[in-house]
């Protein structure tokens, strides 16, 4: 399949000078480690690095993600928030708000948002996954969108991409900006805020967006199934009610609720 390769010049003049830094690569081990190197070596904040292609890319507890070369968006954006360290669980939330905006408003698909890192269809299938690493006084935020990925291109059944959801032909170059400015204009809102997600609106955002609250869920963590404390070390299964103080989802499981920073969850039922 002939896919048109990421513009650089077209895509450093329609980020304009916000950006420090702005690359595309035709192959990369990870962007993600690639930018982690660059910000112990004082990366400037607002880095972009793209690649058309990666050779090790890695999601969320190490998982693989692959992508054929020029079938998606493989993208890394360091940022260097000043809010306090201690606010950054909000960073994949954030990342994600600028993510479905950006893909609504190019491609004219309905994405949603499953906590707390993920990007689906109306119809639940994974668009993108979100990867945030910290280093050196600096978030890498890493992106990987299936754009024009066909289904025999996909390596499981539960993936998706924008051409297969019925996004007509998209502009990479075009999507790849509008995330960018999308992620820069949600980091300096929230900066202004001082990290407060509920003041500059990324709370209300968030909520709107992410398709797990009220579904019955199962949380798991690390490949095994979370248990809590509080609850004699059961299995967390319950209602997804709310997105807690720090970015957390809130489940209540029976009589008691509990609050997961971190794992993956299942959707067991629709909203």
């Amino acid at each position: 399949m002939d896919r048109e390769p990421l513009d650089p010049a077209r895509l450093r003049a329609a980020l304009g000078g916000r950006w420090a830094a702005v690359d595309v690569v035709d192959e990369t081990t990870s962007t993600n480690a690639d930018l982690l190197a660059a910000a112990a070596r004082g990366a400037a904040d607002r880095t972009l690095l793209a690649a058309e292609t990666q050779v090790a890319g890695r999601g969320r507890f190490d998982r693989v993600w692959t992508s054929p070369p020029g079938a998606g968006l493989l993208v890394s954006l360091l940022v260097r928030p000043a809010t306090p360290l201690v606010a950054w669980g909000w960073l994949p939330l954030l990342a994600g708000v600028a993510l479905a905006r950006a893909v609504r408003a190019e491609a004219g698909i309905d994405a949603v948002l499953k906590w707390p890192n993920d990007l689906l269809t109306p119809d639940g299938g994974k668009l993108a996954g979100i990867l945030v690493q910290a280093a050196e006084g600096a978030a890498v935020i890493g992106i990987g969108l299936n754009v024009s990925t066909t289904a025999a291109e996909l390596p499981v059944d539960t993936a998706s991409s924008l051409a297969l959801a019925g996004a007509p032909a998209v502009d990479r170059t075009a999507l790849l900006a509008a995330i960018a400015s999308a992620v820069d204009e949600q980091v300096s809102r929230w900066d202004a805020a001082g990290g407060d997600a509920q003041a500059c609106g990324l709370l209300a955002d968030y909520t709107a967006l992410c398709d797990t609250l009220g579904r019955q869920v199962r949380v798991s963590l690390g490949g095994g199934e979370v248990r809590v404390s509080l609850g004699g070390g059961e299995v967390l299964e319950g209602t997804a009610e709310a997105v807690a103080d720090g970015g957390g989802l809130q489940v209540r499981a029976g009589q008691q609720t509990h609050v997961v920073n971190a794992g993956d969850v299942e959707h067991l039922r629709p909203a």
